[in-house]
């Protein structure tokens, strides 16, 4: 293990959530809400221990997995806790459990909230709370990736610990210009997202944290009844379509603008991703129909938002779906585990597992039938390697345990079963909303401690996609070899 590259990368990261604390730091200068200091403050305590870790860059600068996988895991938890700090100072979130449980939600992009009254803190915090989205969505390490200095050949185990998907490819030969690209992608699409919003009447400050949270599809809204405060039909299909947007694949959008029309149309993910989405919105909208005096159009509205919304996991709500019938609720459960595409800012298990899981169980039925076929599965034409298949079947395995798990601790605080299997999924998958009394009219505040903790935890291994948390517990991953 090499605990001196491991130290140097993560206080480089610690100076980048520095700089990036200026930013609402700003945004408290402008609107005179006297919050400047409760940003200042961790700023320089970051950048400060940030600087004595990278002050000189050690001779051995070797990474390998392990070092990707806990440079990962410890730079989420360090931005986390150093994030959290300004709720603190502010007094705005005066727990520090609370103010961790938010901040971890933020920068995972899940979205839960233990706050019962978000109108009442300042533009700064309100900034923050959606900019950890934004931060968590694409990930920082991809950012420091992208516009800072790097080997190639060094981190690219960093990205794959770090980008969603059981599979992380470069689009160019140099993993720093693949960084940049799905980068200067992020942004683009979410100055678009601002703009669309601005025309559809939205006031400025309101556009960019609604952008910025609905581009990391975090789900962070400024209002106690997020986007359905507005009640207007552009607003809700302007998020629901840039939510679809954001949980597709970043690499199909850089082959869009190279021309790479056909790869994006053969794409079997996001056909089954879309394919999904306008067959869950058809479902709900006859489903709910009732509900809205008949009126199909009404339903569809409501239904594509809630779908949207649920399947990208930025957890954002125009309606409270735990009041609709048990059909559209179930159906919402199975967007929850399957999230968007991989490589996307979406949460969940991810589209492309369930699509090879499933091609996974056709192929046994195959060998069932004729034992002594050779029957190969195939991805956009592509054979799938054991290894690769292998590691979607312990993912599936370890996802169980650590659902079960969660859930048995967190019984113990006596909540409904909706309100405990609900919040342990909402969590696991990054989504936001859950079930109960933590579905989207309630939040999080509910819960004790201790599941709070176990909830953090499950946010935290859901956006590492499980093993990058898992081998910062496990012994032998800090065993000199």
């Amino acid at each position: 293990m090499n605990l001196k590259m491991v130290f140097y990368v993560l206080g480089v990261i610690m100076k980048v959530e520095a700089a990036l604390m200026m930013l609402p730091a700003l945004v408290s200068v402008i609107y005179k809400d006297n919050e400047l200091l409760a940003f200042l403050i961790p700023a320089v305590l970051l950048f400060a221990i940030g600087f004595a870790l990278s002050f000189r860059k050690p001779e051995n600068n070797q990474l390998l997995a392990r070092e990707g996988f806990i440079i990962v895991s410890l730079s989420w938890i360090v931005l986390s806790l150093f994030g959290s700090l300004p709720y603190v100072l502010s007094g705005e979130i005066p727990n520090f459990i609370d103010a961790l449980f938010e901040t971890v939600s933020g920068f995972t992009t899940t979205g839960a909230s233990i706050l019962t009254d978000i109108e009442a803190l300042s533009h700064s915090t309100l900034f923050w709370r959606s900019f950890t989205n934004w931060i968590g969505g694409m990930g920082v390490l991809v950012f420091v990736l992208a516009f800072l200095p790097s080997s190639d050949t060094r981190y690219m185990y960093v990205m794959r610990a770090e980008v969603p998907g059981p599979v992380v490819g470069k689009l160019v030969s140099k993993i720093k210009v693949t960084a940049r690209i799905l980068y200067v992608i992020y942004i683009v699409m979410t100055v678009l997202l601002f703009v669309f919003l601005l025309l559809g009447g939205m006031p400025v400050f309101d556009s960019i944290v609604h952008a910025i949270a609905t581009a990391g599809t975090g789900g962070f809204s400024i209002k106690n009844s997020s986007i359905a405060f507005y009640d207007s039909a552009y607003i809700d299909y302007v998020v629901s379509i840039f939510m679809v947007l954001f949980g597709i694949n970043f690499n199909l959008f850089y082959f869009m603008i190279i021309g790479r029309v056909v790869t994006i149309l053969k794409d079997e993910e996001l056909k089954f991703y879309l394919g999904l989405i306008l067959i869950s919105i058809l479902a709900v909208s006859l489903n709910i129909r009732s509900l809205y005096d008949g009126n199909i159009l009404t339903a569809f509205r409501y239904a594509s938002f809630q779908v949207t919304s649920i399947v990208s996991t930025s957890g954002f709500a125009t309606a409270d779906f735990t009041q609709w019938p048990f059909f559209s609720q179930f159906l919402i459960i199975i967007l929850m585990l399957t999230g968007g595409c991989a490589g996307s800012t979406a949460g969940g298990i991810k589209i492309r597992r369930f699509l090879i899981f499933i091609k996974m169980g056709f192929v046994e039925i195959k060998k069932l039938i004729n034992p002594r076929s050779v029957v190969q599965l195939k991805v956009d034409s592509k054979v799938q390697q054991d290894t690769l298949l292998s590691g979607i079947a312990a993912y599936f395995s370890i996802y169980v345990l650590i659902f079960a798990a969660s859930t048995m601790i967190i019984s113990l605080d006596a909540k409904s079963a909706d309100t405990t299997l609900g919040s342990v999924l909402t969590c696991l998958s990054n989504v936001g909303p859950g079930f109960g009394a933590a579905g989207p009219s309630g939040n999080f505040s509910i819960f004790s401690s201790l599941s709070k903790f176990v909830l953090m935890v499950d946010m935290l291994v859901g956006r590492l996609e499980l093993f990058p948390i898992i081998l910062l517990f496990t012994p032998n991953t800090w065993r000199r070899v």
